[in-house]
């Protein structure tokens, strides 16, 4: 049986349950839901953090621009994050491997077909490939999207079944009642532009895209007939859970 090819986007937000800390128990919350569902399911992973990371054992002193300040801390705390998810990962018995991308290596055709061709023989060979933008030399994250543009384009490159974006609301709300106070989640989206209209300008604490670049990143999976699913991360069992329909979150046909 062919298994289901999911991309999962997890974000700083996410990954520190919206602390200062990576948090060692929603990385195990991933690992348990994945190993419940490697039989039926194969898993790339695109995670941010490194900054966060780094940010929990360093404070670097710059006259340089923040940008340059926040690219160092990336190549501190990549390492780290790799560590932590690979300990941890591995105490469920799965397998990961590191993988750094730029933008740049989606415009090259060479560049396009090696990414695909080295994440098919990790997949293949049960390899969970944790992949994070090339901060240290490449700074559209750090400016613009929080990953969510990075995770897209990898979604579409590997022709993936599913693209799970991780945030830390239960999907899009409606604007009116995200005005009023009262949250409602757009459940299921057919018509695209309909759903722009609907999305609120905000950015999280440690995330830097907001539901913007998440609505962006959908418009890239839904030209190459990729479903996308935005689901709240920050709850326990939450891929099981939106497979099972147990919790609200938008789907994006």
């Amino acid at each position: 049986m062919k298994k289901k090819r999911i991309l999962l986007k997890i974000g700083s937000n996410t990954l520190t349950k919206e602390t200062n800390n990576i948090s060692r128990g929603k990385i195990e919350d991933l690992a348990n839901q994945i190993a419940k569902l490697k039989d039926s399911c194969e898993f790339i992973i695109v995670s941010s953090g490194a900054i966060a990371v780094a940010k929990q054992f360093v404070k670097l002193e710059s006259k340089q621009e923040e940008v340059f300040v926040k690219q160092a801390l990336a190549s501190i705390g990549q390492p780290h994050l790799i560590r932590i998810y690979q300990e941890i990962f591995r105490e469920y018995g799965l397998l990961s491997s590191q993988c750094l991308l730029s933008y740049s290596d989606f415009e090259k055709q060479e560049s396009k077909t090696n990414i695909v061709n080295t994440i098919n023989v990790l997949v293949n060979n049960n390899y969970i490939p944790i992949i994070n933008e090339n901060d240290t030399v490449a700074t559209d994250e750090i400016k613009f999207g929080d990953n969510d543009k990075l995770a897209a384009l990898t979604a579409t490159l590997l022709d993936v079944d599913l693209l799970i974006i991780a945030t830390n609301t239960n999907g899009i709300y409606t604007k009116k009642s995200f005005k009023n106070n009262a949250p409602e989640t757009i459940l299921e989206v057919d018509n695209f532009e309909d759903l722009r209209k609907e999305v609120v300008s905000s950015k999280s604490t440690h995330g830097s895209g907001g539901m913007e670049s998440k609505i962006e990143a959908a418009s890239l999976t839904k030209k190459e007939n990729i479903e996308t699913w935005i689901v709240n991360g920050l709850e326990d069992d939450f891929i099981t859970n939106a497979f099972e329909n147990k919790v609200p979150f938008t789907k994006i046909k």
